[in-house]
């Protein structure tokens, strides 16, 4: 497995809350968009990583997926406490999207609006659903997938880490061939980029560290309204 990755706080925000998680010998790989006031949101954000990270160095964790979850439902409680004790860190919380690689097996667990991709060939699949307010209008006919690209309120969330006592983790599974790409990424990257302009620019990059510097130029170029943070793996 082959990988590379960047984060950029864009051009309009102070600071940024997003973060990522790169850890190959555990085949684990994460990216987290944090929200709240008082910088909370860079707080949970990098929280949720380090809590994640903690729980996969244990040892006989036992099914890859049922651990993905229970280790994003760890961290679901662990950003809870936190915010609980702080009274400046109330109401913070984080997307994740995470990945475990098992062989050629991949799990994917996920809540937010950050998302995962799988890239065969010239072929790209969106892994995870967003779970945002305006997603759900488009699933009841209320909007149209590109009146919620444009929404007001296209990034509010239904779901996240830290903003409910019981997580609700959507999980994948799915088989990697060799060549195939996955990528991580916040909503910095996928509310600027659409996925087809995402497949075209990895697949004429001459590599996988160009490829992702030309989706955050082109994030950039966009605006760069929010932090961008991605990750791209390549299965061998």
């Amino acid at each position: 497995m082959k990988w590379t990755q960047v984060t950029h706080t864009g051009l309009v925000r102070p600071n940024n809350e997003d973060a990522f998680l790169i850890e190959p010998a555990l085949g684990l790989f994460a990216v987290a968009d944090g929200m709240g006031g008082h910088r909370a949101g860079e707080v949970a954000s990098h929280q949720a990583m380090d809590r994640l990270q903690l729980y996969f160095r244990q040892p006989d964790l036992g099914d890859p997926g049922e651990s993905l979850v229970a280790a994003m439902e760890a961290v679901n409680t662990s950003i809870l406490a936190a915010a609980e004790a702080n009274r400046a860190w109330q109401g913070m919380g984080t997307t994740l999207t995470a990945c475990l690689v098992r062989g050629s097996d991949l799990w994917v667990g996920h809540i937010g609006d950050s998302r995962a991709y799988l890239l065969r060939g010239t072929e790209i699949e969106q892994l995870t659903e967003d779970h945002t307010w305006v997603l759900e209008l488009v699933k009841n006919g209320q909007l149209t997938n590109e009146e919620a690209r444009c929404h007001p309120r296209r990034n509010m969330l239904v779901r996240a880490l830290g903003t409910a006592a019981t997580a609700q983790v959507d999980l994948r599974h799915t088989g990697l061939m060799g060549g195939d790409r996955v990528l991580l990424c916040t909503d910095g990257l996928s509310n600027q980029v659409t996925s087809t302009e995402i497949s075209a620019i990895l697949a004429g990059a001459p590599d996988m560290e160009a490829g992702v510097g030309q989706l955050l130029g082109r994030a950039l170029e966009q605006g760069g309204l929010d932090n961008i943070t991605i990750v791209l793996l390549e299965a061998e």
